[in-house]
């Protein structure tokens, strides 16, 4: 049975609700990016590397401005979802779109800020980084869903979508 953590995270990302184990195993696949994107961010910030945030800032970019051909969700659906009898994931929803958005202009700042020779100014944007993609990782909690959904003043329903809370308003 899904937790209510991660039927809220679900809502918070802009999915229907789902019976539990296709929630599950939608939840599982929709991880398969941040996963991957938040070692490579983790990398970048270790080595200082203005090129590589760029290059995960114009992926991020792509997924979000060109939803259908997100390289992740490709090799998901190709690779894994088969594998695991999961159903395919679908193009990203507008909260999770703006999310992927936020990352991308992060990392855009963090990349030229080190290539222009600020790394005070980009380690901002790191921790930034660093700090959201922790809370998304172990704490099932998107930062940039949950702004998405505060800006559109959906504010009780991006409040009902936090970890800690309990049932549907």
């Amino acid at each position: 049975m899904s937790s209510q953590v991660v039927l809220n995270f679900m809502r918070q990302q802009g999915f229907a609700e789902e019976p539990a184990d296709a929630c599950n195993m939608h939840f599982v696949g929709l991880y398969f990016q941040p996963r991957i994107m938040f070692a490579l961010v983790l990398v970048a910030t270790l080595l200082q590397s203005g090129p590589l945030f760029l290059v995960l800032a114009a992926v991020l970019w792509w997924n979000t401005l060109v939803p259908r051909l997100n390289p992740f969700e490709f090799v998901y659906n190709r690779l894994l979802a088969p594998r695991r009898g999961a159903v395919p994931l679908l193009p990203a929803p507008g909260p999770r779109r703006f999310a992927q958005g936020m990352a991308a202009a992060f990392q855009t700042a963090a990349g030229l800020l080190l290539i222009l020779g600020q790394p005070i100014v980009a380690a901002v944007f790191e921790v930034g980084l660093v700090a959201a993609f922790s809370m998304l990782m172990f704490g099932r909690f998107c930062l940039g869903a949950y702004i998405f959904h505060v800006l559109r003043g959906e504010v009780r329903f991006a409040n009902s979508t936090l970890p800690w809370a309990g049932a549907k308003p």
